[in-house]
């Protein structure tokens, strides 16, 4: 045999080359594509999962500056209602009696102004809230001192000194309150039919 017979027959023929990139290739492409539809889909429910929840996240911030907007101007006029509630009990009856009518007037005038600025700040959902003779309530009340009274149970609200204001579920100002201490300990109720 000779050298080009022996080259011939250790070639690879053209066919066997062209064969040989198609079994390289896959058989078919469909697996890789529906790998790559369900990344997708993956991709896209997260997607959509993350719009809802920003969509309910700006719902509620909404909601909450629709409802809480005005705390910072509310809490600034409570002292203003703080101070007309002053001076309409800083003036004895008595003397309110047997003022002169100009006199009168005024005072008239303050308590009306004061009575006004309450309904509207209610009006605006700032509601007042009434701690004596409750249980004291750290969440709503500032406790200033303990008075003892063995008259009333311990933890119970004995004195105001002031008004507290919620706005919503909110604290707007705790109640400044005296609570009692020394007196008959509060029994706890428990439920057993649960």
């Amino acid at each position: 045999m000779s050298d080009e017979t022996q080259a011939a027959e250790t070639a690879p023929s053209e066919e066997t080359v062209a064969a040989a990139p198609a079994a390289a290739e896959p058989a078919s492409p469909i697996p890789a594509l529906e790998a790559e539809v369900a990344d997708l889909k993956d991709k896209l429910l997260r997607t959509l999962a993350d719009m809802e929840n920003l969509r309910r996240r700006t719902e509620k911030e909404v909601r909450d500056a629709r409802e809480y907007a005005i705390t910072g101007f509310a809490r600034d006029l409570l002292s203003v209602g703080d101070n007309l509630s002053r001076a309409v009990t800083a003036v004895p009856d008595e003397v309110r009696q047997t003022a002169s009518d100009a006199i009168k007037s005024l005072f008239e005038g303050v308590d009306l102004t004061s009575r006004e600025l309450a309904k509207t700040l209610e009006k605006h959902g700032v509601k007042k809230l009434e701690p004596l003779n409750g249980r004291f309530d750290p969440n709503v009340h500032q406790a200033m001192f303990e008075m003892p009274n063995p008259d009333v149970p311990s933890g119970t609200v004995v004195q105001v000194l002031q008004d507290g204001y919620v706005i919503g579920d909110r604290v707007l100002r705790p109640a400044l309150v005296g609570v009692a201490k020394g007196g008959p300990k509060v029994q706890v109720v428990v439920d057993k039919t649960v």
